[in-house]
């Protein structure tokens, strides 16, 4: 009878829960139970390491920052295990290991360290070192009348000093980075794509000492050394040495002004103050270098600098702490990602999503990655099938690139089981599975300077993470009311933020502690205005501000509305471009969309502007797209201009030019493309000629 009595109760369970409207959260708290138990695992494990690697032998490979120490375990642990591929070229942890330790000693020879090739030896030099140089200076180059630099002697770098990278996605990127790393120096990653004014910029504002410039191996002239320019992905840029040295030219007078030591990645000609850092990493011996030389102070000492993209300006260098380095190891781990497991990392190593969670998280688990220096939509099945890839790390735009290749046999071949990134839109992830599946979509979201980061551990389509109490209470956040008119946060009458209800857009927030630092921009604090909110919840308390709407349903699950810059108002009211973007990707005929605001003289606020890009071999259909938009999205969102174009506009990291595009406007007479304007009065997309223009300008035409 008792048995019957709990039978029953167990059947009438969901039935109460789902009266009480409490089933839709409670129906994922296996899940959520799951994956906190998978991320108190990781951090116990990291914290662990760093506590090993701070009572470790300071004279030992293991004593020093997080990518030395665990280098030197790997090595240790798996010395035989591939850690990268590149093209024809494999590496082990030992050999990755062992040729950073040569960069490394090359390194600590531009820092006037002159010690042996004995460990204690070199302890005791860096120790005199640190004695002779403070770790906040830099000692002046010296230069010849040409402007040369003349040579690193006469400029040693002093530790902590800063040396940039303008590299291609390579293995040499990498063992010069860990290099660095293991020499005490910090990194700054350089988009490839910058010249002139803004790769300066971006040398002063992190300080820069030394700048490494270019491959020029021969594996490049066999399609493994290029530059991802990014501009456009189906267009990349390839460059050899002399082809980017040429692009240089111009800037190298200013680069010896600046007093930089200036390197070359295989220099196969001389060229006057750059000097040949492969070959002065060639004669070094391979022996690790002291633990000591690159432990941080604290772990939110700056360890590298990753710069933004730029879409609102110059690039900003943000600061990324040791302790951000640690934590990335865990990513991999948290995506239930194992060692045995082969990682295809095509992102650009001098962005987060491929250094910092591609390269270090691959360390985390001590698995395999194939690196590839620039994206192919078309090679991409069959590199996977020839490296039995498991895991691809995507960003949105690399999974729209290859739903719209044309069939290829070998991606139904495949045995990638899980594909890790952010930005994937729902219409893409939709196609994406379909088309080459079965596997799991594991979706992201984070900044390089933030403080916080979700996880869609359960794959529910187009959610970027959960809001579970689990989550929350290991990773806090909140969604905070926010006003897109005044660009400010709505407070209560007590001056508190508001939190949102399920399904209203919010402002996403993090509280920032010394377990989530955030660390700001190199240069002046004034780069970080706007990114730290006072007294949010309670007088005193501090939060980063992402800049980032996101929406929580009633079930939990985040999914990223706009960011707060491109929402715009029209007709009253707020106009998420991300919302409208996915309503137009629905159409078969459009392959890309940018949405952005315009001033139209006479109206308030901005009127939507729709970047249009057709998917050959269609053409525009103007009135299944009014059809279209009228059944999907209010009359306030309606984008009341089309703007027909070959390719959209975007910054190195696939991110939309919204503000470049807002600014050209919609003036027929000095735009080239096709545009149409939605006349109200006719209920249609009209060619926007110069007569409709000037009826517009008039207040005649109604939109």
């Amino acid at each position: 009878m008792a048995a019957l009595l709990l039978l029953s109760t167990l059947l009438l369970l969901p039935l109460l829960l789902l009266r009480l409207r409490l089933w839709p959260q409670l129906r994922w708290v296996a899940a959520d139970v799951a994956f906190a138990v998978r991320a108190v695992r990781c951090k116990r494990a990291l914290r662990a390491s760093a506590l090993a690697a701070a009572a470790a032998d300071p004279e030992g490979p293991e004593g020093g920052c997080s990518l030395a120490w665990r280098l030197a375990q790997l090595a240790r642990q798996r010395p035989t295990h591939t850690f990268l591929i590149h093209g024809a070229r494999r590496f082990s942890y030992a050999e990755a290991e062992r040729t950073s330790n040569r960069a490394a000693r090359a390194f600590l020879r531009a820092r006037g360290w002159r010690a042996g090739s004995g460990g204690g030896g070199a302890g005791r030099a860096g120790a005199d070192e640190r004695a002779s140089l403070g770790a906040g200076d830099a000692a002046p180059a010296e230069c010849g009348e040409d402007g040369a630099t003349r040579g690193t002697a006469a400029a040693p770098l002093a530790p902590g000093a800063t040396v940039a990278l303008l590299l291609p996605s390579s293995p040499e990127f990498l063992w010069l980075w860990f290099g660095l790393a293991k020499a005490g120096l910090r990194t700054a990653f350089v988009p490839t794509a910058l010249r002139r004014g803004p790769l300066l910029h971006c040398l002063r504002s992190c300080g820069a000492r030394a700048l490494v410039l270019a491959p020029g191996n021969h594996e490049q002239a066999r399609g493994e050394g290029g530059f991802w320019l990014a501009a456009e992905p189906r267009s990349c840029a390839f460059l050899t040495l002399s082809e980017f040295l040429e692009s240089l030219e111009p800037d190298l007078p200013a680069l010896r002004a600046l007093g930089l030591h200036l390197w070359a990645v295989g220099l196969e000609t001389h060229v006057a103050g750059i000097h040949d850092v492969l070959a002065e990493v060639a004669a070094e011996v391979d022996e690790p270098v002291p633990g000591h030389l690159s432990a941080p102070g604290s772990m939110t000492d700056t360890c590298l600098y990753i710069f933004t993209s730029g879409t609102t300006g110059l690039p900003k260098a943000a600061r990324i702490s040791h302790l951000k380095v640690l934590q990335c190891q865990g990513f991999y781990q948290l995506c239930g990602v194992h060692q045995e497991d082969v990682i295809y990392l095509p992102l650009p190593l001098y962005h987060m999503s491929g250094s910092l969670l591609g390269i270090v998280g691959c360390l985390g688990i001590g698995a395999t990655v194939v690196l590839k220096s620039k994206f192919s939509a078309g090679q991409f099945w069959e590199d996977c099938q020839q490296h039995r890839v498991t895991v691809f790390q995507y960003i949105g735009e690399l999974c729209r690139y290859l739903v719209n290749q044309p069939p290829n046999k070998a991606e139904r071949s495949h045995k990638i089981r899980l594909a890790v990134g952010s930005g994937l839109r729902p219409d893409t992830w939709q196609r994406f599975v379909r088309r080459f599946g079965p596997l799991q979509v594991l979706e992201t979201y984070g900044l390089t300077e933030g403080n916080v980061a979700t996880f869609n551990y359960t794959g529910q389509l187009g959610a970027v993470g959960r809001a579970s109490w689990l989550y929350k209470h290991l990773f806090p956040f909140s969604l905070i009311r926010y006003d897109v008119t005044s660009g400010e946060p709505v407070r209560d009458a007590q001056g508190h933020c508001v939190t949102t209800a399920p399904g209203e857009p919010g402002l996403l927030v993090a509280p920032v502690s010394l377990q989530s630092p955030f660390l700001g921009y190199a240069g002046g604090p004034e780069l970080a205005q706007g990114k730290l909110l006072h007294d949010v919840f309670r007088p005193g308390d501090t939060f980063f501000n992402t800049g980032d709407l996101l929406v929580c349903d009633d079930q939990g699950f985040l999914r990223f509305h706009d960011r707060t810059g491109d929402t715009f108002r029209w007709k009253g009211e707020n106009v998420a471009t991300t919302e409208v973007a996915e309503v137009f990707e629905a159409l078969d005929f459009i392959q890309e969309v940018n949405i952005y605001g315009v001033t139209v003289p006479g109206h308030e606020g901005r009127a939507g502007m729709a970047g249009l890009v057709l998917r050959p071999p269609h053409t525009l259909d103007l009135r299944q797209l009014y059809t279209h938009m009228c059944e999907n999205l209010p009359p306030y969102a309606w984008p009341r201009f089309l703007r027909l174009q070959e390719s959209l506009a975007t910054t190195e990291t696939f991110k939309q030019q919204k503000i470049r595009m807002a600014s050209e406007g919609f003036d027929p007479s000095t735009l080239c493309d096709p545009l149409y304007i939605l006349d109200q009065t006719e209920n249609a997309y009209l060619p926007l000629t110069p007569a409709r223009y000037s009826a517009l300008l008039a207040g005649n035409l109604r939109i």
